[in-house]
């Protein structure tokens, strides 16, 4: 578990102590679940006047088994239109991919992503009418979110697969804010006892605080809590990481059951 008193990244998150990473995604892992997710990403391509934003932004993204990234864009688009020009060249472009937290916590970005090597059109896809198939074939890779900053090696982003609960992690971290925010709370409970010595209760929920689902993924659940004396996240694994959403619900009641039996023993229940 990742306890108080973490180190801050650059972009003001928690990060974990080194000690406390033991469980978690692997940055391969991570820069994956990032580009087949729901985080927004724009693609840039240097040199380029590509007008407004939005246009460089694709409708649908995908890695192929080689480890390439597929992106779709409308057929007029600019980064259509320059990986056509220069096809005969190569085309170097980087997706900047950004996550933010979907429920509302201090420090909402979670975290970044930059997949960057050459574009090319695709031509021998069917998609739908007026709109191109681009490949961007992966020469380095990087990640800088709540567990640190990394490099990512193009065959290792080839080889990772993206976290089983990502395409449902929104919706669950809503449903748990929103339906179980009690549940969460007791959760500071645990920090510094959960999984520690002797099995003892923490004694880190002093204080009036509030407590966010922040991140979730198959090796455990990340709570942000804020009071009095600042913001803290605390990171509670899963007794065996989950294979699919489907596994969460005996998981967290596992953490909820150790949660409240720790409320209960400092109330004296």
């Amino acid at each position: 578990m990742i306890r108080p008193g973490n180190p801050m990244s650059a972009h003001g998150q928690p990060r974990p102590d080194v000690d406390d990473a033991l469980r978690m995604p692997s940055a391969a892992e991570r820069a994956r679940t990032l580009v087949e997710g729901n985080p927004s990403a724009v693609l840039v391509i240097p040199g380029l006047d590509a007008g407004p934003p939005g246009q460089m932004v694709p409708e649908m993204r995908s890695v192929g088994p080689g480890g390439d990234v597929f992106l779709l864009f409308p057929a007029d688009s600019p980064a259509v239109r320059a990986a056509t020009h220069a096809e005969a060249d190569e085309l170097a472009a980087v997706l900047e991919i950004t996550d933010v937290a979907p429920v509302s916590v201090p420090h909402r970005i979670r975290g970044r992503a930059w997949i960057a090597g050459w574009l090319t059109p695709v031509r021998d896809e069917p998609v739908v009418p007026g709109t191109a198939l681009l490949r961007l074939e992966v020469g380095e890779a990087s990640v800088d979110d709540l567990w640190g900053a990394e490099q990512v090696e193009p065959d290792d982003f080839a080889t990772a697969t993206a976290d089983p609960l990502a395409a449902h992690e929104a919706d669950l971290l809503q449903h748990l804010a929103a339906a179980h925010e009690d549940q969460v709370g007791w959760l500071c409970g645990l920090v510094g006892g959960y999984g520690g010595r002797d099995g003892e209760c923490g004694g880190e929920c002093d204080g009036a605080r509030t407590a966010v689902p922040v991140a979730l993924d198959r090796f455990g659940l990340r709570v942000r809590f804020t009071g009095a004396g600042g913001t803290f996240d605390a990171r509670f694994d899963f007794p065996e990481p989950l294979r699919g959403h489907e596994e969460l619900h005996r998981a967290m009641h596992t953490l909820f059951d150790a949660a409240r039996g720790c409320a209960d023993d400092l109330h004296g229940a």
